[in-house]
């Protein structure tokens, strides 16, 4: 018998070389990543899109599209139950994690500029703390003051991106995050 032919590839070299297509995919919130010009802006608008339409699933907004604003309730103020949005940004900041960290790692950067999911979070968590209306003001203020402290990164931000992996890439965001939602608590104390 013949050896096999060096031309083929092996197992572990064609995984090796396989593309993340689905981990790129997220990792880049479908693309906003790519946009030429501050992706981290798009990646953050991607978050306000997908906080304004969960909003509005889980509110009265859509009950009343569907006609269906009688089957409201305690628990299911809208289509879905307003608690969804929690688990929602949990479970992107857990995928975020993953997603991330295969993308550093094909690319071989430790944050690469495309992977938006991190800002994606990092906007949502600022909009869903439990002390945050949601309304146009908060919406634009929210956006801004997360911009901010994502691009200043203060204490301890700049030092969770240290952290390893797609960790290191998303904690400083989440930061970012609670600071933003920390910002719109006190400006709505402030009666702004």
């Amino acid at each position: 018998m013949s050896d096999p032919s060096p031309n083929l590839p092996t197992t572990t070299t064609s995984n090796a070389a396989r593309k993340p297509r689905v981990s790129l995919a997220i990792a880049t919130a479908f693309g906003l990543g790519y946009l030429p010009r501050a992706p981290g802006t798009w990646g953050s608008l991607g978050g306000v899109a997908l906080c304004l339409g969960m909003d509005w699933i889980t509110s009265r907004k859509m009950l009343r599209l569907l006609n269906m604003e009688r089957h409201a309730n305690f628990w299911t103020v809208g289509l879905l139950p307003a608690q969804v949005d929690y688990v929602v940004v949990i479970l992107i900041a857990l995928l975020g994690v993953y997603v991330s960290g295969r993308a550093a790692n094909y690319v071989g950067k430790k944050d690469p500029q495309f992977v938006v999911i991190d800002e994606v979070s990092g906007q949502m968590i600022t909009y869903f703390s439990p002390f945050t209306l949601f309304n146009w003001k908060s919406l634009l203020l929210g956006f801004i003051l997360f911009r901010v402290f994502d691009i200043w990164k203060p204490f301890p931000a700049r030092q969770a991106e240290s952290l390893p992996g797609g960790l290191g890439i998303m904690a400083d965001d989440w930061i970012a995050g609670i600071y933003a939602a920390l910002g719109l608590w006190i400006a709505r104390a402030l009666g702004l």
